[in-house]
């Protein structure tokens, strides 16, 4: 039997970087996740069940630790627009929790879907966002 290989729907790069090693590790531990989902095939539907209640516990992990050492770092460099990168977190939190909704009511989600909504998120929140305010720190807060 052949072993399948890895494909990386997001692979790590410059363009996703911040310059803060804290904030960056933090991503990178998003992106490999939306790398594994993304080449994940189950066989049957009590894996599938497994597998995304695993997903979730790392979503939620990564909102509760990553998004409070964002907004934490905002505030005590007052970077001008906290609100609407909170506003973007909330958002993105809602989505979560609309997404576990789904999975505890039918146990079943469309992983597809989520794993899209996770890459798009990557590529406009973090890349973009998240780049434009903490390309603004690294004058402020030295890379260790």
């Amino acid at each position: 039997m052949m072993k399948k290989e890895f494909t990386e729907l997001i692979p790590w790069s410059d363009r996703l970087s911040c310059g803060i090693k804290l904030i960056d590790d933090q991503h990178k531990e998003l992106v490999d996740l939306v790398n594994e989902m993304f080449n994940h095939v189950a066989g049957n539907e009590i894996q599938e069940y497994d597998y995304y209640t695993k997903v979730i516990q790392e979503v939620i992990k990564y909102v509760k630790i990553h998004f409070a050492t964002e907004e934490k770092l905002m505030l005590a460099a007052k970077l001008p627009g906290y609100a609407t990168h909170k506003n973007a977190h909330n958002h993105f939190i809602l989505v979560v929790v609309e997404n576990i909704r789904i999975y505890k009511t039918r146990k079943k989600i469309n992983l597809f879907t989520f794993t899209k909504f996770l890459k798009d998120w990557i590529l406009s929140h973090i890349a973009l966002m998240d780049k434009q305010y903490f390309g603004q720190l690294t004058d402020i807060t030295p890379t260790p």
